[in-house]
């Protein structure tokens, strides 16, 4: 059995005066994000019918990729900023295996 990637989706909202603060926060987490070694990928990506709601999409080589996403400095220091800055809501994902295309 192989493992299967898994996918973050967050989707934050910024409080009122706080969208440049919010997207600086985020805009700052990618390089650290980026390099885990269990990172396939990480953007930031802002809504363009509401300047104020960005979306990270994310995703890990596999679960325990996530965990260790989540376990590291800069997404705890992340965590602890965010409740000041935006309304977050997050969705751990696993593939579906679907075969092949």
């Amino acid at each position: 059995m192989t493992q299967l990637p898994s996918k973050i989706t967050a989707i934050l909202v910024a409080r009122p005066g706080k969208s440049a603060e919010l997207s600086a926060l985020l805009v700052g987490m990618a390089p650290h994000s980026r390099a885990e070694p269990g990172n396939l990928r990480w953007d930031v990506w802002r809504d363009i019918s509401n300047e104020d709601r960005y979306v990270l999409d994310e995703l890990y080589r596999d679960v325990a990729a996530v965990e260790a996403h989540r376990a590291s400095p800069h997404y705890q220091a992340y965590l602890a900023k965010i409740p000041e800055l935006a309304d977050r809501t997050a969705v751990i994902l696993e593939a579906v295996e679907v075969g092949d295309r």
